[in-house]
C-alpha cells in the first residue's frame, strides 16, 4: 500500500536518515555572501589537497559529497564556472568575490568538491587531508581506493 506524505514529513524523513547516518548539516558559502549553500556531511572531513595546475595556484583542498546531500541556498545567479582541459571539472565561482566555495570534481562528476574553510564555524570536528597526485591524474585516480565512488549515496 502507497503512502502519502507531505513535503514537509518527506524532508523530515530525509533529515533522521542523514543523522541516522552520523551526518551533520553544514553551512557556508562564499566570501561577500552572495552564494549560500548547505551540505550534509560527516563532522570528520576527509579532505584532498590535489597538486593539479589549478588546486596548487588557487589552493583547493576540498571534500566530495554526493549532489543528494548539497543544495544551493542562494547565488544561483552569481555564479560563473571555468573550465579547462578535459572541461569535465566545472569549476563554479562568486562573480562577486571570486571564491570558490564549491565545485563539480573530475572525478565524481555527478557529487560536489566543498571546500572546507568555506564552511560556517561550529560543525567541523576533525579535518583529515590526504594529498592526491593531481599532475598524473588519471593514474592516481585509478590507483586510490575510494574517490570515484565518494559521490554515491
Amino acid at each position: 500500500e502507497r503512502h502519502r506524505v507531505s513535503c514537509e514529513e518527506a524532508a523530515r524523513l530525509l533529515l533522521d536518515a542523514y543523522e541516522y547516518r552520523g551526518l551533520v548539516k553544514h553551512t557556508g558559502g562564499c566570501h561577500c555572501g552572495a552564494v549560500r549553500f548547505e551540505v550534509w556531511a560527516s563532522p570528520d572531513l576527509h579532505v584532498f589537497n590535489c597538486n593539479c595546475s589549478i588546486c596548487t595556484k588557487k589552493q583547493n583542498r576540498h571534500f566530495i559529497v554526493p549532489a543528494s546531500r548539497f543544495k544551493l541556498l542562494q547565488g544561483a545567479d552569481n555564479l560563473t564556472t571555468y573550465t579547462f582541459n578535459t572541461h569535465c571539472a566545472q569549476h563554479t565561482f562568486c562573480k562577486t568575490c571570486g571564491v570558490q566555495s564549491f565545485y563539480t570534481p573530475r572525478s565524481n562528476p555527478d557529487g560536489y568538491g566543498i571546500a572546507p574553510h568555506c564552511l560556517d564555524d561550529g560543525t567541523v570536528q576533525t579535518v583529515v587531508t590526504e594529498d592526491i597526485n593531481g599532475k598524473e591524474w588519471e593514474k592516481a585516480v585509478k590507483e586510490h581506493k575510494t574517490i570515484r565512488d565518494m559521490s554515491k549515496p
